[in-house]
């Protein structure tokens, strides 16, 4: 049996997936990224591959993927994270043809082929409004947990009208919305319909086709999935491997350049846990 296995190191937390010659996920782990970016990709890694009950010498080829992709030392390529959400989101819903991907910093769109191949894409790497930080900052204002705030937000009768979608200044808003007595349900409804709204905005600039699939970390947020479909019109695809995807995709680009008999680096396997790999361009879109 051939394996690729995939590392998508995020703002946020670290993914790591093993995937087996069918397609078929074996293996997953998540982490907080923390400070030290290499450790977290090798622990992420470790941690997957023992769950496979495999050793690392038994991943044919691995990808790193993400912003800290370069820090997969170990790693045997790197490939931006759109490629790779795109051919993520592919394996898990074939028909997907728009993504939605809403991580620790930055929030994007990608038009995806048939086949898993990026058309185009956009994204909003210069400012924080419609991620992960966004609502964490939110979440931390009024009191709750952020893997709470969703729920709660589903409660709202009349969700508040925010004047900025500014993660620096989204503090300022709610303490005056709560200083007006407004409900804790109606402020978090209007945070993730501002979210929402300039997210559905950001995606339109490469065009909005269903299928559409509701990529990283947010996507584990009900209130999050239910206001991209308010303002989309359209269900969107989530499932318990969605904040996976990245990861999913880069074991995918693994797996085939393994099965294509592709040679990855030192002498034909992955450089070892704790070596670093020679610096190399990175590939995909």
């Amino acid at each position: 049996m051939v394996y690729g296995g995939g590392v998508d190191v995020g703002s946020t937390q670290t993914k790591a997936i093993v995937l087996s010659e069918d397609r078929r996920i074996v293996a997953r782990a998540l982490i907080n990224t923390g400070a030290n970016v290499s450790m977290a990709a090798e622990r992420a890694f470790r941690e997957a591959v023992d769950s496979a009950k495999l050793v690392p010498s038994n991943i044919a080829y691995v990808v790193g993927t993400g912003y800290g992709r370069y820090k997969v030392n170990f790693g045997s390529a790197q490939i931006t994270e759109i490629s790779c959400h795109a051919r993520g989101a592919n394996l898990l819903f074939p028909n997907t043809r728009t993504v939605i991907d809403m991580g620790g910093q930055d929030a994007k769109g990608i038009r995806v082929g048939e086949q898993g191949d990026v058309k185009d894409f956009v994204m909003n790497d210069k400012c924080a409004a419609g991620t992960g930080r966004f609502l964490s900052n939110a979440a931390e204002t009024v009191g709750l947990s952020l893997d709470k705030i969703g729920p709660v937000s589903l409660e709202a009768k009349k969700p508040v009208r925010l004047s900025t979608v500014c993660a620096v200044f989204v503090e300022s808003d709610i303490m005056s919305y709560l200083a007006e007595g407004k409900t804790v349900p109606d402020i978090l409804g209007g945070v993730h319909s501002a979210i929402a709204a300039r997210t559905v905005a950001l995606v339109r600039r490469v065009g909005i086709e269903a299928e559409i699939t509701f990529t990283g970390g947010v996507s584990r947020n009900i209130g999050m999935v239910k206001a991209l479909e308010e303002k989309l019109g359209y269900p969107v695809n989530v499932c318990d491997d969605s904040h996976f995807i990245g990861a999913i995709g880069a074991a995918v680009f693994a797996l085939e350049r393994a099965l294509g008999g592709e040679v990855p680096v030192s002498a034909g396997k992955a450089a070892p846990l704790g070596a670093s790999a020679p610096a190399r361009p990175s590939t995909g879109a």
